[in-house]
């Protein structure tokens, strides 16, 4: 186990409506990545330990600050903001460019909590479930969207951690 059931950050659900309950999941799952992550250098951190995968749990750091970013950025706030690890010539350079590099992993985890603060104060400052962005995205399904694409990648950093150093769970 990562930690201690009674010092695990995560809640275990009791939310009470329909934002807290998804603002909720939302958070236990960002924390799940971090968990994941928890403990590892730059070397194991960029590991490809699922061959032959190029997943690596740094990858899925940089991919999760493009995620944010494009959802609640692009197509909720609307901004026109270059996309963090992506480019024409290299649009899976969120995994490609996950080299062992301690500065590398420093900036994926500024990037990534950047977005993510982004993201929580604007859903703390969104009227209610049903704002849209421009082209339509709806911030209920964004928050649904983002729930299950942490929760798939989580899975995969479960494979990818248990290959580094053998830890499993939560």
């Amino acid at each position: 186990m990562f930690v201690h059931p009674d010092d695990d950050p995560r809640t275990d659900g009791g939310f009470q409506g329909e934002r807290a309950t998804l603002v909720g999941y939302l958070r236990d799952q960002r924390l799940t990545l971090e968990m994941k992550c928890a403990g590892l250098d730059a070397d194991a951190l960029a590991r490809r330990s699922v061959e032959p995968s190029n997943l690596s749990l740094l990858g899925l750091v940089r991919h999760m600050a493009g995620v944010e970013q494009y959802w609640f950025r692009k197509r909720l706030a609307g901004q026109d903001v270059p996309r963090h690890y992506r480019t024409e010539d290299d649009p899976d350079a969120d995994f490609n460019g996950a080299v062992p590099d301690p500065n590398v992993v420093a900036e994926a985890w500024d990037t990534w909590r950047a977005e993510v603060a982004f993201a929580e104060r604007f859903v703390d400052e969104a009227p209610d479930l049903d704002l849209a962005g421009k082209e339509g995205a709806v911030l209920r399904e964004v928050l649904v969207h983002m729930i299950e694409e942490y929760a798939r990648h989580n899975g995969h950093a479960d494979f990818l951690r248990e290959r580094i150093d053998g830890r499993v769970g939560q």
